[in-house]
């Protein structure tokens, strides 16, 4: 496993992160509490020495389950949270004032709540788990993020943005108020390359890269023929004909790329790590087997100049996520 420096933070963050969204029972199936632990313990073997949860994963079943394993191991290793917003929109709508979804009350009483779940006492990065930019000059927010600073309860500050809205986070970068931007990045969704990115390396904001391999589009594993379980959210990601337009363009960057469609993944977190401005890429994680494949790209050199510039032909705009999820959270 190789590390990183995240931003101004100056923790050495592995590059590979556990996310742990699918471990927290609500709209994933298949995991049970067993094989979760047992994937993260192996994480921690494998040199994994960032996690990243949130309360709204499983209303506190993902921090609980996190919270177990890194109390009992010795391992140096970071944990993320995220707020939920207040009034339980995802993602952020335009127009809505800060103190309606993270007043100063709500922030401190969630870090609280996770604290409590996780069984620590800091919690080293904490983000607000939607975000928009108007919320930057406005409200309490600030106030509750130093007031945990000075406690000692929380580390670091963050924002995870809205899904393909990398320049809604603009102006927080350039306030100088957080210290890690979290960012759907992927061969997809190049768009964080625009001017997010640039931009967190010129002012030293760490970058989390979520949803690398798109929900499971960028394994190679899903077609036409791609049954879920009944319960399982990305039903409505994968909707209609969607799982047949993701084949066909998985199958044209195989080509395009000379590779077998069973190494698309690999190449999916290659293309993330290849960017120098992010910090860590935050992969879900189910079981044994995708803990060790995952980890192990972290070995692999970046992408070359050439298969970077082919890669770029495969930006894809879109939204997936319309309709589809917004994590549950009652807090």
């Amino acid at each position: 496993m190789n590390y990183r420096v995240m931003g101004r933070t100056n923790a050495s963050v592995s590059e590979i992160a556990f996310g742990a969204w699918g471990i927290g029972q609500a709209m994933w199936v298949g995991a049970t509490d067993a094989e979760s632990e047992r994937a993260l313990d192996q994480a921690l073997d494998l040199g994994v020495n960032f996690i990243d949860t949130a309360l709204g994963y499983g209303d506190g079943h993902s921090e609980r389950l996190v919270g177990s394993v890194v109390r009992r191991r010795s391992d140096a290793t970071y944990v993320a949270t995220k707020v939920p917003p207040m009034n339980l929109e995802w993602p952020a709508r335009d127009g809505v004032a800060a103190e309606d979804a993270f007043p100063k009350r709500h922030i401190l009483r969630s870090t609280d709540i996770s604290l409590q779940n996780l069984g620590l006492d800091t919690v080293d990065l904490l983000q607000f788990h939607v975000w928009s930019d108007e919320w930057t000059d406005q409200g309490t927010w600030r106030e509750a993020v130093e007031e945990l600073k000075a406690a000692g309860k929380i580390r670091w500050f963050g924002i995870s943005l809205n899904e393909h809205q990398p320049s809604n986070g603009v102006r927080a970068v350039e306030s100088g108020a957080v210290d890690v931007v979290q960012v759907v990045y992927n061969i997809f969704d190049q768009s964080p390359d625009d001017e997010l990115l640039p931009l967190c390396e010129r002012n030293n904001v760490g970058v989390i890269a979520r949803v690398p391999l798109d929900e499971g589009g960028l394994t190679g594993k899903i077609g036409p023929d791609t049954v879920f379980p009944p319960d399982d959210w990305r039903n409505g990601y994968f909707r209609d004909d969607r799982r047949q337009e993701v084949r066909d363009r998985v199958d044209a960057i195989a080509e395009d790329l000379d590779i077998p469609t069973d190494g698309m993944a690999e190449l999916a977190l290659r293309f993330c790590l290849s960017a120098a401005a992010v910090s860590s890429v935050a992969v879900g994680m189910r079981s044994i087997d995708h803990v060790i494949a995952n980890a192990g790209v972290s070995d692999r050199p970046p992408l070359d100049a050439a298969d970077i510039n082919k890669l770029r032909a495969h930006r894809w705009v879109r939204d997936f996520y319309a309709g589809s999820h917004r994590p549950p959270a009652a807090v």
